[in-house]
């Protein structure tokens, strides 16, 4: 696709700005993109897509520092905490393509220490797909503790299940980076990030960090976080937060070291290897990881799964209707999210997609995801937290306009579908 033809640039305030590139089939993704500014109170984002392995949107916009009015360049890149596990996810799932892990097998096969307490019978699918029953820690983290791998490594061991392993499910917000990152570490003999950038990032070309580099700090956008009103709804999840300090919900949310509470964005966060939660990128590189997933494994001639990994990628593993952590029904493939339509529960506690596609959200907003279906890969960052730890307004919105200049009809029976 010729980009100087197909260049965007469009003025959304005196002090910022929307540029790229899109292909003219998809200008509903940048009609969507510009809303979000005017209508939804977006400071700063990017917005990425591919279709069939070609990049047909390429957009950012706004401003990386809302006090400061520094714009959002397009190298700028932000915290998406949880979209990054899909990228811990598939970091085990190549692994897996490479017979160095077995998501049938005990975890204890290659992780003995975790069995303890009646965790022997976990196996890695349930550590991919929230089922392990760790989803969070019962004694006080300490501060910044999950900047210790070792120290939180040693805590998941010791600690009792919440349930039978494999019984339920319960979201591991910010355990998942140790359950699965240990994992990935033992498999590999390297540290979860160093495989992530030998084997991911470095070979797709993405600017894509978990564990990132100082000399990247200047182009990381300043993430504003969301401020619960008296006019927000309360939730189920908020509600357990608020009355029950040792629910699922409130240890979770609470027991963090501080990494909630603003620890996140410290430079000593960013420098750590937090698989669930600190991953560093842009729109681009979320959506050129999931190329190769959308593609049938391989992109640009990097192969990084085959085709029955890919299945099993993209097959719910375990769903609920009312999951232990967020208190609401999800669905999860193994360490991926799938299309979660809760929408009769309100705003800002779903995640509309396609009937195969799979990925990640992030709190406050951003997702990564792959379609195999119809070839589409996208990736959307922002650096104004909304709501919740699922998809809102503008994220999803991003999503509907990518479905329907695809020619996609509907999303109204929970899944977008032509």
């Amino acid at each position: 696709m010729d980009q100087k033809a197909n260049a965007v640039r469009r003025e959304i305030s005196d002090d910022a700005v929307i540029e790229g590139f899109c292909d003219p089939r998809f200008s509903a993704v940048v009609d969507a993109f510009e809303r979000n500014f005017a209508e939804q109170g977006e400071v700063g984002a990017s917005v990425c897509l591919s279709h069939q392995g070609e990049t047909v949107v390429d957009l950012w916009g706004g401003l990386a520092d809302a006090e400061s009015k520094v714009p959002w360049q397009s190298d700028t890149i932000s915290i998406v905490f949880s979209s990054t596990k899909g990228a811990t996810a598939l970091c085990a799932h190549i692994l897996a393509a490479r017979g160095a892990l077995d998501l049938t097998a005990p975890v204890t096969d290659v992780w003995p220490e975790f069995g303890r307490h009646g965790k022997d019978k976990a196996t890695v699918r349930m550590m991919l797909d929230h089922s392990a029953a760790v989803p969070a820690l019962r004694q006080p983290m300490k501060e910044a503790g999950y900047c210790d791998w070792d120290y939180m490594v040693a805590r998941l061991e010791d600690e009792e299940p919440f349930w039978e392993p494999g019984t339920r499910n319960g979201y591991h917000g910010l355990t998942f980076g140790w359950t699965v990152g240990e994992l990935v570490r033992r498999a590999s003999g390297k540290s979860l990030g160093q495989f992530f950038a030998n084997e991911v990032a470095g070979p797709l070309g993405l600017d894509f960090w978990i564990g990132l580099p100082e000399e990247r700090e200047p182009r990381v956008a300043t993430m504003l976080p969301y401020r619960f009103g008296p006019d927000d709804p309360m939730t189920p999840f908020m509600d357990a937060v608020l009355t029950d300090p040792e629910s699922i919900p409130a240890l979770f949310l609470l027991n963090s070291g501080g990494f909630i509470q603003g620890g996140a964005h410290t430079r000593e966060a960013r420098a750590a290897e937090i698989g669930a939660a600190n991953g560093m990128t842009n729109a681009r590189g979320l959506a050129g990881m999931y190329a190769p997933l959308a593609n049938g494994g391989s992109h640009n001639g990097q192969r990084l799964v085959d085709t029955d990994t890919l299945t099993k990628m993209s097959q719910v593993s375990m769903a609920t209707h009312q999951d232990a952590t967020l208190m609401i029904p999800t669905r999860f493939g193994p360490g991926f999210m799938m299309s979660m339509d809760n929408r009769h529960l309100g705003p800002d506690q779903s995640a509309v997609l396609g009937r195969r596609a799979f990925g990640h959200v992030g709190a406050g907003g951003s997702i990564g995801l792959a379609d195999p279906d119809c070839g589409l890969s996208l990736g959307y960052t922002m650096n104004r937290m909304g709501a919740g730890l699922l998809l809102n307004a503008r994220g999803q919105a991003l999503v509907d306009a990518a479905y329907r200049s695809l020619g996609y009809a509907s999303d109204k029976g929970g899944v977008w579908s032509n």
